[in-house]
């Protein structure tokens, strides 16, 4: 998935929650509609076969109740996107990213091939299972962890074991912690502890970039990793550090040169979005617009994790991941630029974003009402979070009802619709647009409140999904009211700049 994810340490966010959030995008000229649901340990499958990789799977008896942002047409397997867990562990996968030719040659990804002939004849070769990849992380781990750690060695194990078909980075955290994971080669990974007051930005690249070996086979702190890394790296001659050559034994290494790439493709795809991320979130820390190495969209040395110059909120987060480089010529929708630098490299907030989730843990509450799953649907410039309370089993009908046919009584066919008007009338939709932003956000954040004062004054916690699944639905409903409005203003704007309108008319 051609994704960006934002990852905001707790002692970096205002809240202290640390904060998770990726854009699920599809790929160019594909649209995948999602929908919101929660899925009871009833219906979890005790046995599993992946769609795409055709590999078959027992599962453990006993899952956890979790949300899950699935596809609504199955043809390619699930794709859970991002959820919460009835323990407060939160998981998004997965952030597609790059490798190289060493890697992949060293480690080949699994990938599925299909029989050929017919079981007795001549030249038969049985089918061969692929490895698990995007359509199954979130319903092959998310039931099964309670803890950010957890997730990351079930999911290593299920690498080791099994393979996968892509290079893909998975994101998990509870009330404390941020855990990211990259996909080494076809059974191999990594996977960093982001520092508490750090934000993380990955943009479809192998990200990470440096690693402690001795950690990692230790104590495992901040670093986690396949039993034979030391060795794979070593084999195969990935580590690019140049070390004197009486200390061969250096345990730290940078996996951004060793598994990565660095090639034409990333500077127009993938480090400009960092670029513009970090420029945002750090604003006087460089010279952003110097061109110089480390500081400009083209760099490869911009870091993985930065501490902000201030504490981040979810409206910074919601920002950044629909930001389309405002303020800089690479702007599609500025005046500013030729239309060479205004297409010149990928926009964060794209025309085909299919959901943005924001996972929210929030230390200090009761866990009945602790865990937040903020979603919106569609192109992020355009749209508006929803907050959904997790501890629950039903979700509201608002995010739920997404079918093949466009309906308005859908949030992702009407954040659709209102994109698709609004893109071409950028500068006259805005006002709308902002005011409609500003006023659902305070919305949500109103409703949170007052759901969590509610919640906290109930007997049992045994009451509280009830109270949340009404909270749920009440601030969907009111956001629905506001977006159908906006869809009427953004049509009408849309109606009257049509091209082959005449300005004379009847009296």
């Amino acid at each position: 998935m051609p994704c960006t994810t934002l990852l905001v340490g707790r002692h970096a966010s205002a809240d202290g929650s640390p904060l998770v959030a990726r854009t699920e995008d599809s790929s160019n000229g594909t649209f995948d509609p999602k929908r919101v649901v929660v899925v009871r340990p009833e219906d979890q499958p005790r046995t599993y076969t992946s769609v795409i990789g055709r590999r078959r799977i027992e599962l453990p008896q006993e899952p956890l109740r979790y949300t899950s942002i699935p596809n609504v047409l199955p043809d390619e397997g699930i794709w859970g996107c991002a959820g919460i867990n009835a323990a407060n562990v939160a998981m998004s996968a997965t952030e597609t990213i790059t490798s190289n030719p060493r890697v992949l040659g060293a480690d080949p990804l699994v990938e599925h091939v299909p029989a050929v002939g017919e079981p007795g004849t001549p030249g038969y070769r049985p089918e061969q299972p692929g490895g698990f990849g995007e359509e199954d992380f979130v319903t092959l781990v998310l039931p099964y962890i309670r803890t950010a750690r957890e997730g990351v060695e079930r999911l290593g194990a299920l690498l080791t074991e099994h393979g996968t078909y892509e290079m893909n980075g998975i994101a998990f955290s509870d009330e404390t912690d941020i855990w990211w994971l990259e996909t080494v080669g076809g059974h191999h990974w990594i996977a960093r502890r982001v520092p508490e007051d750090h934000y993380v930005t990955m943009p479809n690249q192998l990200g990470i970039d440096s690693f402690d070996l001795d950690d990692a086979e230790g104590p495992g702190r901040d670093h986690l990793a396949s039993r034979d890394l030391r060795a794979f790296l070593r084999d195969h001659h990935l580590d690019l550090t140049v070390r004197d050559s009486a200390d061969e034994s250096a345990s730290v290494f940078n996996p951004r040169e060793a598994f990565g790439s660095h090639s034409e493709h990333d500077h127009v795809y993938n480090t400009p979005r960092a670029w513009y991320m970090q420029r945002t979130l750090n604003p006087t820390s460089e010279d952003w617009d110097s061109g110089l190495p480390g500081a400009s969209p083209h760099s490869d040395t911009l870091p993985w994790s930065r501490r902000p110059e201030r504490l981040l909120t979810l409206e910074d987060v919601k920002d950044v991941l629909s930001s389309h480089y405002q303020g800089t010529v690479f702007d599609p929708y500025s005046p500013r630029g030729t239309e060479a630098e205004r297409r010149a490299f990928r926009p964060i907030g794209i025309n085909r974003h299919n959901a943005l989730a924001i996972l929210q843990i929030r230390p200090g509450l009761p866990e009945s009402f602790r865990a937040l799953q903020w979603v919106c649907f569609a192109s992020n410039p355009f749209n508006t979070l929803i907050p959904m309370f997790t501890n629950v089993e039903e979700t509201p009908a608002y995010l739920a009802t997404t079918g093949e046919a466009v309906s308005t009584d859908s949030f992702y066919w009407t954040s659709r619709l209102i994109a698709a008007l609004a893109d071409a009338h950028h500068a006259e939709t805005l006002p709308d647009i902002e005011r409609y932003q500003l006023r659902t956000l305070a919305l949500g954040h109103a409703a949170v409140r007052a759901a969590d004062e509610a919640a906290a004054g109930t007997g049992s916690a045994e009451e509280v999904p009830a109270l949340l699944a009404a909270a749920n639905t009440a601030i969907a409903e009111q956001i629905r009211e506001a977006t159908d409005a906006l869809l009427g203003s953004v049509l009408f704007t849309a109606s009257n700049r049509m091209r082959n309108r005449f300005s004379r008319s009847d009296e």
